[in-house]
């Protein structure tokens, strides 16, 4: 049991490490790229790799499974990164990946009243959430100072909800007992498929020529292989073997990794605004999560 939890702690691990620097990798496609052109054509790459890799299919399912196959493409696919990237283009790369990582308490909320089977939210978790939500202010308020647009805001934090939604579904789905790279493959799917509207709404262009720059080549390789194709599939394998409260735990390295990401490769300012409210946040999802997996077992693991 306890090797089993250390491959889901480590796949989760792995995933934050790659996800938190996509935000550096879409902010830099974004200068030539629409978001729902980036977000299009990273899964396509990635369901592409997932066939390549496991080329047999998923049989079996009932009608309801798919529905909430679906609903996992729609939450966490089309409109999670739809929003995450259109946000990207009114905020800094830093207070999308910081606000996003209000993910794991909209998580925590779901799961207590969905699943039924995480403890009783305690004043451990509102005294955090308060907490992280003062840091996430202080970030923001701090971006005022060059670029206040609380659009985009607003936007990651519903991205952030959403993706609780997907983390929740792919819980259940974990359920099943089918492979893991297929059910991403499966989710991946109904994700492009919402997404076909969103093309014509947003002023889609095909235009592969763009990607004969190596930037924009690479950039985008990087999105679909490893933050979609692998990331998606370490994600839900962790989500397997842990679920999704614990797992949403490593959400909370997102905004380190995005902040040093932005000020190393987007020279984006470091203030200590900015640091105070990476910490405050960290700080508030840390005590917020604390009791469950055995009061803080789930902290102590994660390090």
């Amino acid at each position: 049991m306890e090797n089993k939890a250390s491959r889901g702690h480590l796949a989760a691990l792995l995933t934050i490490l790659i996800w938190g620097t996509t935000f550096i990798s879409t902010k830099v496609l974004l200068v030539d790229f629409q978001p729902v052109e980036i977000l299009f054509f990273r899964f396509v790459l990635g369901l592409l790799a997932l066939l390549i890799v496991c080329p047999r299919r998923l049989t079996g399912t009932t009608l309801r499974q798919e529905i909430v196959f679906g609903t996992a493409g729609l939450c966490g696919v089309c409109l999670y990164y739809l929003m995450e990237n259109i946000a990207l283009t009114y905020t800094m790369a830093s207070n999308v990946g910081v606000i996003i990582s209000a993910a794991p308490f909209f998580t925590a909320i779901l799961s207590h009243l969905l699943l039924k089977k995480e403890e009783k939210l305690g004043a451990a978790f509102f005294v955090g959430f308060l907490i992280a939500m003062a840091g996430i202010a202080l970030i923001s308020f701090n971006g005022s100072a060059l670029q206040l647009n609380p659009t985009g805001d607003l936007l990651a934090l519903l991205a952030a909800f959403l993706w609780a939604c997907y983390s929740i579904l792919t819980r259940r789905i974990s359920g099943y007992g089918y492979n893991t790279i297929l059910t991403t493959r499966r989710i991946f799917f109904y994700g492009i498929l919402f997404m076909v509207p969103a093309l014509f709404l947003f002023d889609f262009r095909l235009e592969l020529d763009r990607f004969a720059n190596p930037v924009y080549l690479l950039n985008i390789l990087f999105l679909g292989l490893g933050a979609s194709a692998l990331c998606f599939v370490t994600w839900n394998f962790a989500v397997r073997l842990l679920g999704a409260v614990k797992t949403s735990v490593y959400i909370y390295l997102v905004p380190v990794i995005t902040v040093a990401a932005s000020v190393v490769i987007l020279r984006e300012p470091f203030t200590w605004m900015t640091g105070a409210g990476t910490v405050l946040t960290l700080a508030g999802l840390l005590l917020s999560e604390g009791k469950w997996g055995g009061r803080r077992n789930i902290i102590r693991k994660s390090h």
